[in-house]
C-alpha cells in the first residue's frame, strides 16, 4: 500500500529542512522501520511515499518517479535487487540508497553493478541516512547544473 504523507507546510516554511520538497519513496516491509524513516524524512521537509514490497516500489517509480528511493534488500513479492534493476533501468532514474542487514561484500558489489547510489548497513542511524540522501541530492543537482550550462 502506497501513501503520500502530508507535511506541515507552516512549520516547514519557518524552519526549512535539508530535504525540502524532495520526493522520497521509502520501501521496507517492517512497519516500524518504515514509519521511523518516513518521520525522519518528513522532519527534514521531504515529501514521502511508502511501499512495503518490491512490486509496489517498481509500480510507483514507473508511474511517478520520486527523486530518491530508500530501498530495503529483503522484500516480499520482488527482492530489493530485482526492484533495483527495474528502477535503475530507465533514463533519469531516481537516486537509490539500499539499506540492508546483509553485510556480504558480494551483495554490495551486485547492488553497485545494478546502479545503486549508496549501500548502507542496518541499523542505519537516521541522521546518517538523511545526510547521505541530502549529499546525493546535492551532487545530482550540481551535476545537472553543470550539464545545463554547457
Amino acid at each position: 500500500m502506497t501513501t503520500e504523507s502530508g507535511v506541515n507546510q507552516g512549520m516547514m516554511e519557518e524552519e526549512g529542512g535539508m530535504l525540502e520538497d524532495v520526493r522520497v519513496l521509502i520501501v521496507d516491509d517492517e512497519k516500524d522501520i518504515l514509519d521511523s524513516i518516513d518521520a525522519a524524512f518528513q522532519s527534514e521537509g521531504a515529501l514521502t511515499l511508502t511501499a512495503m514490497d518490491g512490486d509496489e516500489a517498481v509500480r510507483v517509480c514507473n508511474e511517478d518517479p520520486p527523486d530518491i528511493v530508500i530501498l530495503d534488500m529483503m522484500l516480499p513479492k520482488r527482492s530489493g535487487f530485482l526492484a533495483l534493476e527495474k528502477i535503475k533501468g530507465k533514463e533519469n532514474s531516481p537516486i537509490v540508497i539500499m539499506v540492508t542487514a546483509n553485510e556480504g561484500k558480494r551483495h554490495q558489489a551486485y547492488g553497485e553493478s545494478l546502479g545503486v547510489d549508496a549501500y548502507m548497513l542496518k541499523p542505519v542511524p537516521l541522521g546518517m541516512l538523511l545526510n547521505k540522501a541530502a549529499d546525493l541530492i546535492d551532487a545530482r543537482d550540481e551535476a545537472e547544473g553543470l550539464i545545463e550550462e554547457d
